[in-house]
């Protein structure tokens, strides 16, 4: 499966639990999303509960969350060395059904920036 959506949306705190369970750092950008959302407030792999709804981003971008993210092995590969940690797939496909991230598609254009607020609308 391809990247096929127009939007990848990658909580934090996902990234820092995967690290927790496999005993390693996993950087966000092994997840290679289009926005990396911080859930201060919330649990890792909170953004699966956006799925079906529509989230603001910053003062004007609205996404509607289309679905989980189903993940291959490029998760497995660090961004900076190309090195190989077979753990983390194996981790998101055992304990969390092989998803990590969501995918949305966007339906109503803006620009967003680093640290803009992230709304569910409904």
């Amino acid at each position: 499966m391809t990247d096929c959506r127009p939007l990848s949306i990658f909580a934090l705190q996902s990234a820092k639990k995967l690290g927790e369970e496999t005993g390693t750092n996993v950087d966000k950008r092994r997840f290679r999303a289009n926005v990396y959302v911080d859930l201060t407030n919330a649990d890792a792999f909170a953004e699966n509960q956006f799925v079906g709804k529509t989230l603001r981003i910053g003062s004007k971008v609205v996404v509607s969350v289309l679905e989980r993210d189903p993940r291959c092995m490029m998760i497995t590969l660090d961004p900076d060395t190309a090195e190989k940690t077979p753990a983390i797939l194996k981790q998101v496909a055992q304990a969390h059904e092989g998803m990590a991230g969501v995918y949305g598609a966007v339906l109503m254009e803006g620009m967003i920036r680093k640290g803009d607020s992230v709304e569910l609308i409904d």
